[in-house]
């Protein structure tokens, strides 16, 4: 059992305890023979619902990688699943990376039905050519409320020769943003590609390093309401794309593209952004945790505000709490040894907690790992680790000042603690 590497999805149909899509691999010692499959999990029991789980198999028209007889296959010993599931109605949608950029491979995205497990839909964005693999430093697919998925390819072929809509003629998307329908099964219906593209994907300059983020509709002074989408990868460029009018490709520099800020994120991304009230923040290589700030629907140019720690490789995937909109904390980690979560305020990015700051090591949770998010539930925050869960939330007894003590950590392997719940109010007033 070789196991899961993205992020399952958690479904709760009525009447139900809840279900857990997940995608594992696993090798047969015998035969030497790969396979992936989706579960489909009770949530209370870990029983396997629907029949489950289903052996996934696909091909697609195509003379690109690993081809046969008109078609791309998906060969299972290729393919890992990093990004993270997505759910849209009744459909669970899953992509691929390759392992370590070791060829044959090409870009899926496959779409099943959440109560039957039936395959139903099938797309590959480099089927007449190579890799182009669906990794975003574990982050997943995204989707609007039409159903559309938004994602960032990584390096791949790209067809510069493009047919009278603007699109690629070989249907090869590597190293875009794209959007995808769903509507009478997955196609893509735009797409972003940089005017140099091809040259950064030549040099595993990728897009795809990172995970696309939708934005709320934001309204402009003259009334005029917007649908955007922002991503990074590792050319350390910021890219806002209008939903609607993503952009498409031009070779002579001057990309049709909403808005684009060139060398914003010095280090480039490997993990996912995160948006609240009016403001973006990426957690760049080597770089602080950058605050950039809307005004007029635009983004402006340089950050607001940063972090005073800077993060090492991948940088850092930041995440948002807030009591009703308001008192927002910016939760991030660092892939150190021990690893340590930082608290920030959102607005200024001044920090109220780390887990370095307890006497004799008493919040520390484990050793860090890359692509790690903070997960904050009732009050209470979590992280994963090589080897368990870290689980934070206020100390019931009072410091020597007399204050709230700021925050506690157990490390926990497969279960959770009996931390004392506390609102994201109670978090913000938190000083170190």
């Amino acid at each position: 059992m070789i196991g899961i590497t993205s992020t399952p999805v958690i479904s709760r149909p009525a009447g139900s305890n809840g279900v857990i899509y997940t995608v594992a691999m696993s090798k047969n010692t015998s035969s030497g023979d790969y396979f992936q499959r989706l579960h489909a999990l009770d949530a209370t029991t870990g029983s396997e619902l629907y029949k489950g789980p289903v052996t996934i198999t696909a091909k697609y028209p195509g003379d690109g990688d690993d081809s046969s007889g008109g078609y791309v296959m998906f060969n299972p010993a290729q393919y890992k699943e990093r990004s993270g599931l997505l759910q849209v109605g009744s459909m669970i949608y899953l992509t691929w990376a390759s392992h370590c950029d070791i060829r044959p491979y090409t870009g899926w995205v496959m779409g099943y039905n959440a109560t039957t497990l039936a395959q139903k839909t099938v797309i590959n964005v480099t089927p007449n050519g190579n890799e182009g693999a669906i990794w975003g430093a574990g982050a997943g697919l995204t989707a609007d409320d039409a159903g559309d998925i938004f994602f960032l390819d990584a390096n791949g072929v790209f067809d510069t020769s493009l047919n009278s809509s603007g699109f690629p003629s070989s249907g090869d998307y590597g190293n875009a943003f794209i959007r995808l329908t769903t509507k009478g099964g997955l196609a893509v219906a735009d797409y972003f590609e940089m005017y140099n593209g091809v040259q950064e994907s030549d040099s595993d300059t990728d897009l795809g390093s990172g995970g696309a983020i939708l934005l709320p509709e934001m309204k402009d002074s003259s009334g005029t309401t917007w649908y955007l989408a922002a991503g990074a990868g590792k050319d350390s460029n910021l890219y806002v794309v209008n939903r609607n009018s993503m952009g498409k490709f031009s070779p002579n520099n001057n990309d049709s593209i909403y808005q684009e800020l060139a060398g914003a994120l010095p280090g480039g991304i490997w993990s996912m952004p995160a948006f609240f009230d009016g403001r973006l923040y990426f957690g760049p290589v080597g770089q602080p945790i950058l605050e950039f700030q809307f005004k007029d629907v635009k983004l402006l140019t340089t950050p607001v505000a940063q972090t005073s720690t800077t993060f090492g490789y991948p940088g850092a995937t930041p995440s948002i709490s807030s009591d009703k909109g308001a008192n927002g904390i910016l939760w991030a980690t660092e892939n150190t040894n021990p690893a340590v979560m930082h608290a920030y305020n959102a607005n200024t990015l001044v920090e109220l907690y780390n887990t370095s700051q307890a006497a004799n090591g008493r919040d520390h949770f484990g050793a860090g790992n890359k692509f790690v998010t903070p997960l904050i539930v009732n009050g209470k925050v979590y992280v994963g680790t090589t080897t368990g869960v870290g689980a934070f939330g206020l100390l019931s007894d009072k410091d020597e000042a007399g204050h709230s003590a700021p925050v506690a950590a157990s490390s926990v392997k497969a279960k959770s603690t009996s931390s004392t719940e506390i609102s994201n109010s109670e978090l913000r007033s938190v000083a170190p």
